[in-house]
């Protein structure tokens, strides 16, 4: 895991070393253990490094025969298994990382077919006068570019981009439209003008400091659906889920595991426990004295089951003010998640704990059908199938100043996308989710969170064994008797006694909106005031929702607000930061 970030100019001349040490400097915290440096012609790249795999040798940048180099942000699986053409003396010394550089020589643009792994991957090839840029299927690993005067510019976060002097801060208004109704932003444009992600499996070859050629690998199954038993699906999820949770535990640092209540979680632990020969270390976050259901008496049951080290962490009420505002600093391309503050406390503790590397659940839910939002698309208009994502956090409040224009337009474009004539409408759905609600909220909350403390996120359902699988399931496989996962859930009844795997899902929230309402009178003024809100909210409505943030929309609506505030006083506004949320918001 690093942080990657690098220039090729427009002149020819070499990338000012100004940008460069910018773009490093705001990258420092994804990569603690090391720097890497490059610079030949009209391409200058830097690497800050988080030592997972190979720590005497894994430096970067890496180099082939024929003069390319790399620079990469991520881990690269089971290459000796998958490629045995490739000669074993090349892996003698040196990180995974090296494959790709293999690859490329061989099969040339096509070599990220030829990858199992997350990633984020530059790429310099001198003779050829292109630099090459790619990025794993799911959008697990992160990556940004910008097309400026001086030429092309990339970087792992958004961050860095303008901190490095690349670009300056300017707001998107319709991807701001899309954060406050969906909570995250969708598609290549993120939320600041000219900074653009690189698509998930998305590969972008740039010349002379302009793209001239983009390729895309999708990140689920073209397959059609194959008839199995429920049987023989469960011994092949065996297989696969037990190849990919062993490549995910590659490591030469200590490792452990998130753990909810839940079944993702809860199916990783099982896998993992099989595995290890020692007790994993596995953490799980509760609240207590809230409505919000509290997760640690049953995860704490299935760690004891499967002999985990089990910590228990409490997220409170004061935790809420205290990190909010740090949270949403480390959230520079930002998801309105409320997830973002336990994971962000959890992964505190696992840096405290001396982890380097954490295995979560996330995928389990798109890739198994999970969420109730599916069962619900899947069901024709007459029976009461319903659009996804129809309607927005704030529509209906009374709050807005004039309409939220093109808030649903990211979205319409993804459901067209993953609209193919072999697709169940539940699987449009969920490919649809997994174009950009897997990777704009889910992936970089864990992403950011993670890395603001040097820990690296590893996610074991999201490998193209896994998903190939899972996605080529018959739809009554996925979904069954009105349960969603119904496999998976098959699964881990044969596997846990602790789990109650076919009981309504829950769902994991947090109780921003009690922690508001307490405090309502005194926040709501101080929200409605901030220059982002007031842009486009009444005041006085803003004032009268914090007032009523115990109920459920309007909590969820206040913290949307709240969340948006500060990162528009930190990321546009350039504020300093604050102790606490009262203290920021009152400058």
């Amino acid at each position: 895991m690093c942080g990657i970030a690098g220039m090729m100019t427009l002149n020819g001349e070499a990338p000012a070393l100004s940008y460069l040490q910018g773009m490093e400097k705001a990258l420092a915290h994804r990569g603690p253990d090391g720097n890497g440096h490059y610079r030949t012609a009209d391409v200058g790249m830097v690497q800050t490094r988080l030592a997972i795999i190979d720590l005497a040798n894994g430096d970067q940048p890496l180099y082939e025969p024929g003069g390319a180099a790399l620079m990469a942000n991520g881990e690269i699986y089971n290459y000796r298994e998958l490629h045995a053409e490739v000669p074993q003396a090349q892996f003698a010394t040196g990180s995974d990382c090296e494959l790709p550089l293999h690859l490329y020589r061989k099969f040339g643009l096509d070599f990220p077919r030829h990858l199992r792994g997350m990633y984020a991957i530059a790429l310099h090839d001198p003779a050829a006068g292109r630099l090459v840029l790619t990025r794993d299927p799911f959008g697990i690993k992160p990556l940004y570019y910008a097309e400026t005067a001086q030429g092309f510019a990339f970087a792992s976060e958004a961050q860095a981009l303008i901190h490095g002097g690349v670009v300056p801060v300017e707001l998107v208004r319709q991807s701001r439209n899309e954060l406050l109704q969906l909570q995250f932003t969708t598609g290549r444009d993120t939320i600041f003008a000219g900074i653009r992600r690189v698509l998930p499996g998305e590969t972008i070859v740039v010349t002379k400091g302009r793209i001239v050629e983009r390729r895309r690998l999708d990140a689920l199954s073209s397959k059609p659906t194959v008839a199995i038993s429920e049987e023989d699906a469960m011994a092949e999820f065996d297989r696969v889920f037990a190849e990919s949770v062993m490549l995910h535990q590659r490591a030469d640092v200590p490792y452990g595991m998130f753990l909810s209540g839940g079944i993702d979680s809860a199916s990783v632990l099982a896998m993992m426990a099989r595995l290890n020969e020692r007790p994993v270390q596995a953490f799980t976050i509760g609240f207590s004295n809230t409505e919000a259901h509290d997760e640690r008496a049953a995860a704490r049951a299935i760690a004891a089951e499967f002999r985990a080290e089990h910590v228990e962490i409490e997220f409170r009420e004061s935790d809420f003010w205290t990190l909010l505002p740090a949270i949403a600093h480390v959230m520079d391309d930002p998801a309105a998640d409320y997830a973002i503050l336990p994971t962000y406390k959890l992964a505190a503790t696992a840096h405290e704990a001396g982890l380097k590397v954490i295995l979560s659940g996330e995928g389990g839910d798109e890739l198994f059908a999970g969420y109730g939002r599916y069962r619900s698309v899947a069901r024709p208009w007459w029976a009461g199938g319903k659009l996804l994502r129809a309607r927005g956090n704030l529509d209906k409040l009374g709050l807005l100043r004039g309409d939220l224009a093109g808030w649903r337009d990211g979205i319409a474009m993804s459901e067209l996308h993953a609209q193919r004539d072999d697709r169940s409408r539940l699987q449009i759905a969920q490919a649809t989710d997994c174009e950009d609600w897997l990777p704009n909220d889910l992936l970089t909350k864990l992403d950011r969170c993670l890395m603001a403390h040097g820990v690296e996120g590893r996610t074991p359902f999201l490998d193209p064994a896994v998903a190939a699988f899972a996605f080529s399931l018959p739809d009554e496989l996925r979904v069954k008797r009105s349960l969603g996962k119904y496999l998976l859930r098959s699964w881990l009844a044969g596997q846990s006694r602790a789990v109650e795997p076919m009981s309504k899902k829950r769902g994991f929230t947090v109780p921003v909106g009690e922690w508001i309402a307490k405090r309502g009178a005194q926040l709501g003024p101080l929200v409605a005031a901030q220059p982002g809100v007031r842009e486009i909210c009444l005041p006085n409505m803003v004032e009268k929702l914090f007032l009523t943030a115990g109920e459920k929309r309007q909590g969820f609506a206040a913290w949307t607000l709240l969340f948006y505030a500060l990162w528009h006083r930190d990321h546009i506004q350039n504020l300093p930061p604050a102790p606490d949320v009262f203290a920021a918001l009152a400058r």
